[in-house]
C-alpha cells in the first residue's frame, strides 16, 4: 500500500467528494475572474494572478477548512493541478502547474496546522489564503516571470492581501456550511 493509498483512507467518501468539487470551482472560477482583474492589473504591471488569485484560492482555504484533515489543502490543489494538466486548460504552464498548483495547498495547510483542536479563527483563514497567494504568486514568479525587485515586492504584498481578503471570504462560507451539518464529526 502506497503512502498516497494510506492518506487517502483518512478521508471519508463525502470528504473526497468535497475535495473534488472545490477543487473543480477553483478551477472553474480562474477563466472568469482573470480576464477581469487583468484590465485593472494590467496597466499597473501587476500579474493578474496577484489579485485573482485571492479569489480562486478561496475554494482551497475553503475546502481544507470545512473537511479540517491534515494533508486537505495540499490534497485540493493537487487535484486542481492535475485537472488542469490532464485537460490542457492552461496550455502554457504544462507540466508545471504541479508545482505552481499544489505549493499553495501546502501553504494552506501549514497555516491550519497552527490551531487548537481544530478551530479555525479568522485569522486562520485571512493567513492562510493570504499565504497560498503569495506562495502562488512567488512560484509562478519564479517559473515563468523573473519580476525585477520592487514590481515582484508590489505583486506579493497585493497576492498577501488579496489571499487573504479571499481567505476571509472563504471563512464567511466555511461558518454557513458547517451551518449545514452534511460532515459528520469523526473521532479525531
Amino acid at each position: 500500500m502506497s503512502y498516497l493509498d494510506k492518506r487517502l483512507k483518512d478521508f471519508s467518501i463525502m470528504e473526497l467528494v468535497l475535495i473534488g468539487l472545490v477543487a473543480a470551482l477553483g478551477v472553474a472560477t480562474k477563466p472568469i475572474v482573470v480576464p477581469l482583474v487583468h484590465i485593472i492589473t494590467g496597466p499597473l504591471f501587476i500579474p493578474g494572478g496577484a489579485v485573482a488569485g485571492g479569489f480562486y484560492m478561496l475554494w482551497i482555504v475553503l475546502g481544507a477548512g470545512i473537511i479540517k484533515r491534515r494533508g486537505a489543502g495540499t490534497l485540493i490543489a493537487l487535484t486542481q493541478a492535475l485537472l488542469v494538466v490532464v485537460m490542457g486548460i492552461y496550455g502554457t504552464h504544462g507540466i508545471v502547474s504541479i508545482l505552481t498548483y499544489t505549493l499553495p495547498g501546502m501553504a494552506v495547510d501549514l497555516v491550519f496546522l497552527f490551531s487548537r483542536n481544530k478551530v479555525y479563527t479568522p485569522l486562520h483563514y485571512f493567513l492562510a489564503g493570504g499565504l497560498a497567494n503569495l506562495t502562488g504568486t512567488l512560484s509562478v514568479n519564479w517559473v515563468f516571470f523573473q519580476l525585477p525587485w520592487i514590481p515582484l515586492l508590489l505583486s506579493l504584498s497585493v497576492s498577501l492581501l488579496s489571499g487573504g481578503l479571499g481567505g476571509l471570504i472563504a471563512y464567511q462560507l466555511a461558518k454557513r456550511f458547517e451551518s449545514l451539518h452534511l460532515l459528520k464529526k469523526r473521532r479525531q
